[in-house]
């Protein structure tokens, strides 16, 4: 392949979410899990809402607390 030719399985040809798996499932050790949405963004009335998914196995947050369940968690 000369340089002039691009590659059709190059980045320039893959989409956001696939360039997102991509570089998440590259480093050393990495499963599939690590490329799992961790949120979920919707749009209601021109104003879009960013949620954390529910199942998303890393939150934003203190660091150094301890984890509420549900039950103790406000919405």
């Amino acid at each position: 392949m000369d340089e002039n030719t691009t590659d059709p399985t190059g980045p320039e040809q893959m989409t956001p979410e696939e360039k997102r798996r991509d570089q998440l499932l590259a480093a050393p050790g990495a499963v599939e899990s690590d490329a799992d949405p961790r949120i979920e963004v919707s749009e209601h009335d021109g104003v879009t809402r960013i949620d954390i998914a529910p199942d998303a196995e890393v939150r934003p947050g203190n660091p150094y607390a301890e984890p509420q369940d549900d039950e103790g968690a406000s919405r």
